[in-house]
């Protein structure tokens, strides 16, 4: 509903910045809240043991909007006008929330518990987190690699434009080409993950598939950009796996009290890093040029890696639960009982 109030206000005449902003702010707000609700929710819907699996369709169907959206939006915005998209585009998302809705499988409600604050339920989801290895390797190694990944993609357009000597059209296939990589690695996750293992495809996926980013930087004119580009079709096709293989990682080893509150503490960690790296990006782009600021990119989220082959992901093939090291008795042991 929030951005059906912007076609709405153009129309009536009292459309500003000020109320764009309004509306990112709100629409930003409720899409972490749906965020933090349906990976809190999938683990009700699908069951523990098919966390993988859900997590990977539920990827793919992004991917694929990811990559009809954009092919859609263009001409519409040429034959009807931005307005009359956002129309369009709004009442999509009414769909979907009225297909959510229509969900049967009811979860069950959580006891209330006394003395509950908000203060003290961040605390319970930031201890619970603090007291696994394995769910601390995988935020830190996400927080990192998303720091990188901004810094990279802020000079990824201007490198593909004034260095490779794209045109629009042309950027446009290689951002599709990255939405591919990403459809790819949504249908290959759940197979991947069985066949080398839960744990140890979380740090694999991007130490295979960073390493190429290094090739953008290198390119000119030419054949040499769609060498590059294949490279982020990989770093796409990694991100998903890995991330699909440590969403479900997160939901197997959180109590069911505590999936909200983890979910959130993670989405705070991973994505802390972006607004700095799309300082740094600038920064870099500034002092080292947009190729040099691509090089740095891609040799980070390489790194990135490293959190987690130090933990207990570097050995771990399926997801025993028991076999990982238990949080200690704490406030939220209550809600582990529940």
């Amino acid at each position: 509903m929030a951005l059906l109030t912007i076609p709405l206000a153009w129309w009536a005449g009292l459309l500003t910045i000020w109320w764009l902003h309004a509306v990112a702010l709100v629409h930003g707000v409720l899409t972490v809240f749906f965020d933090v609700a349906y990976a809190s929710y999938l683990p009700h819907l699908v069951g523990r043991d098919r966390l993988m699996e859900g997590n990977a369709k539920l990827s793919a169907i992004r991917s694929v909007t990811s990559i009809g959206g954009p092919g859609l939006a263009g001409p519409l915005v040429g034959l009807a006008g931005a307005p009359a998209t956002l129309l369009v585009s709004s009442a999509g998302m009414a769909l979907s929330g009225l297909l959510a809705a229509g969900i049967r499988k009811r979860e069950q409600k959580p006891e209330p518990r006394e003395h509950s604050r908000l203060i003290r339920d961040v605390k319970e989801g930031l201890r619970f987190v603090r007291e696994q290895p394995a769910l601390r390797a995988v935020l830190l190694g996400d927080a990192i690699f998303n720091l990188f990944l901004v810094l990279y993609q802020t000079m990824l357009l201007v490198f593909l434009e004034r260095e490779a000597g794209l045109e629009p059209f042309g950027i446009g296939l290689v951002l599709s080409g990255m939405g591919c990589g990403a459809l790819l690695g949504a249908l290959l996750a759940t197979r991947l993950a069985q066949r080398i293992g839960q744990g140890r495809v979380i740090w694999l996926a991007p130490l295979l598939t960073c390493p190429p980013t290094a090739l953008m930087p290198l390119t000119r004119p030419g054949w040499s950009v769609a060498v590059a580009a294949l490279g982020l079709s990989a770093l796409s096709m990694g991100g998903v796996v890995r991330v699909m293989a440590q969403s479900s990682l997160q939901q197997a080893l959180t109590p069911d009290g505590l999936l909200g509150r983890v979910s959130a503490t993670a989405r705070f960690v991973s994505w802390g890093g972006i607004p700095l790296g799309g300082l740094l990006g600038g920064a870099s782009g500034e002092a080292f040029g947009a190729a040099g600021t691509l090089g740095i990119g891609a040799a980070g989220m390489t790194l990135s890696v490293l959190p987690n082959v130090m933990s207990p992901l570097r050995t771990l093939r399926a997801l025993p639960v028991e076999h990982l090291p238990s949080p200690s008795p704490g406030p939220h042991s209550e809600a582990r009982r529940g």
